[in-house]
C-alpha cells in the first residue's frame, strides 16, 4: 500500500493541466453500452475509477481499448447483463450501466455500488426515475434486478430529500433516450457532467434538450450510433490545484479549467483573498497579501458550492484570519477529514452538520490516514501548508479521482513523493 510524503511549506508556482472529469466520463463510457456501434472517447483521465467501468464494460463482453487519453470501445453487443459484485462494490459510479443496459437489452443486473465512505448515499432515485419509465425492479441477493420490455416516455419529478441526483438524472435521461415517447425529468441535476452526457448522447443521435437546466426534455429514438466525444474538463480538480495555489501563497496557471463551473468556489475563494483571472486557456489563480481571510460555506446542487470541494476549502481556511463556518446539506456526515485535520494542529469544532474552524498560525506536519476520495485531497493541501513532515496513508482513494496528482504538484515546487508502506 503506498502513502504520500510531503514535505511543507513549499510555494507552488508554474502549470497544472487539468484532466478530463471524472463524474463526466464514467456515465458517458457506460452510455457507449446503448449502441452497438464503436465510439470513441477522448480526454480520459487515468483513474483507478475509469479502469474500473473499463473493466466492467469488457466483463459485460464489449471490447475496450485504452491509448493514452483515448478509449475506444469497439462495435459489438454486449454478451450478458449482469455488473458483479466484486467490481461494483469498489465504485458507487458503476450504477450508471443500469439505465443504459436496461434500455438497450430490456433487462440488467447490477449489483449495489460501493465507493467512499461518507454517510448514506440511497440509490432510491435511480430506481424511481427507471421505474417511471417501466421498469420492473427487484432486490435479490445484493442485486438490482431490472426488467422492461419497453421503456415508455413519462413526465417524472427526481427531486430527493437533499436535491437532485447527477448518477440518478443520469440513469433516467439513458433510459429515457431509447424509451418510446417523450420523458420530462422535473429536478433533473444541472451539473456540468450531466449537460457532457446530455452532448453525448445527442452525439449518438439522441433528442435530448435542457441539459443544465432542472427540466430535461427526451424524446426517445429508435437507436443510437457510435460517436466520438472529448470530456469536459474536471471541475473538482480545477478547484483543488486552485486551492492549493492560494494556501500555499503561489500562483498556478491551471490550463484547460473552465472558470464558468466554478464560480461558488471562485467566490468564496475570493473572499478568502484569492485573485482569479480566466483567460482563453484556462485560469491564473493567485493570493492577495499575505493573510486567508475566513469565508462561511454551505455545500449545495449546483449551481452552488459543491460538496467535493467542502473538504479541501476547510484545509485552506485552518489557517485563515479569524472563524470559519463551513456547513454541509448534501452528505452530512461527510466531515471524517475533521479529525485528521486536528491532528495537525487546526481548531475544527463539529456541531450537528455545521463545522466551526478558528484559524490558526499554522499547522504541524503528522502521519495522517484518509477516509476518502476528497478528504484524501484535503490531507494533501493540509501537507503543503504544514511546517514538516506530513505522511497520507490510504491514497488508493486519491488514485481513484486524481490524475498523478503528485508528478502535477512536483512539477510546480511541491516537495512531495510516493512511496510503498
Amino acid at each position: 500500500m503506498d502513502k504520500l510524503v510531503i514535505e511543507g511549506g513549499r510555494v507552488l508556482s508554474g502549470k497544472v493541466r487539468i484532466s478530463g472529469a471524472k463524474n463526466a466520463c464514467l456515465p458517458i463510457l457506460a452510455a457507449a453500452l446503448m449502441t452497438e456501434e464503436a465510439c470513441l472517447i477522448k480526454n480520459v483521465p487515468d483513474l483507478k475509477d475509469i479502469s474500473t467501468m473499463i473493466d466492467i464494460l469488457s466483463e459485460l463482453g464489449r471490447d475496450v481499448s485504452r491509448k493514452g487519453d483515448e478509449v475506444e470501445i469497439s462495435s459489438g453487443s454486449v454478451k450478458n447483463v449482469t455488473a458483479p459484485y466484486d467490481m461494483v462494490s469498489t465504485m458507487r459510479a458503476s450504477i450508471a450501466v443500469l439505465g443504459p443496459l436496461l434500455a438497450r437489452y430490456g433487462e440488467a443486473k447490477v449489483s449495489f455500488p460501493g465507493g467512499c465512505v461518507i454517510g448514506p448515499r440511497p440509490i432510491d432515485l435511480h430506481l424511481k426515475g427507471l421505474r417511471a419509465l417501466g421498469a420492473d425492479i427487484t432486490i435479490e441477493e445484493g442485486y438490482i434486478v431490472a426488467r422492461a420490455g419497453k421503456l415508455k416516455g413519462k413526465r417524472i419529478y427526481l427531486g430527493g430529500h437533499f436535491g437532485s441526483s447527477v448518477l440518478a438524472t443520469a440513469n433516467t435521461l439513458m433510459g429515457a433516450a431509447l424509451a418510446e415517447g417523450d420523458t420530462i425529468i422535473e429536478d433533473a441535476a444541472c451539473e456540468p457532467e450531466v449537460v457532457d452526457l446530455v452532448n453525448f448522447l445527442n452525439a449518438m443521435g439522441a433528442d435530448i434538450t435542457g441539459g443544465g437546466t432542472p427540466t430535461i426534455r427526451v424524446s426517445g429514438v429508435k437507436i443510437l450510433k457510435g460517436a466520438e466525444y472529448s470530456v469536459v474538463p474536471d471541475r473538482i480538480e480545477a478547484g483543488t490545484y486552485m486551492i492549493a495555489a492560494i494556501a500555499t501563497g503561489g500562483r498556478l496557471f491551471l490550463e484547460n479549467a473552465e472558470a464558468k463551473h466554478n464560480l461558488a468556489l471562485i467566490d468564496k475563494l475570493e473572499e478568502c483573498g484569492g485573485v482569479i483571472t480566466e483567460t482563453s486557456g484556462g485560469m491564473d489563480v493567485s493570493r492577495r497579501g499575505r493573510a486567508i481571510h475566513p469565508t462561511d460555506v454551505t455545500t449545495l446542487t449546483y449551481p452552488g458550492f459543491p460538496t467535493d470541494l467542502q473538504a479541501q476549502t476547510m484545509s485552506l481556511v485552518t489557517i485563515c484570519d479569524g472563524i470559519s463556518v463551513i456547513t454541509e446539506k448534501i452528505y452530512p456526515e461527510r466531515f471524517i477529514h475533521i479529525s485528521e485535520l486536528n491532528r495537525m494542529g487546526a481548531e475544527i469544532f463539529l456541531e450537528g452538520s455545521t463545522a466551526i474552524v478558528h484559524g490558526v498560525k499554522k499547522l504541524s506536519g503528522a502521519p495522517v490516514m484518509a477516509s476518502d476520495l476528497r478528504a484524501s485531497a484535503a490531507l494533501v493541501l493540509a501537507g503543503l501548508i504544514a511546517e514538516g513532515c506530513t505522511e497520507v496513508s490510504r491514497i488508493y482513494h486519491l488514485d481513484r479521482g486524481y490524475e498523478h496528482i503528485e508528478d502535477k504538484l512536483s512539477a510546480v515546487g511541491a516537495s512531495i513523493k510516493r512511496v510503498s508502506e
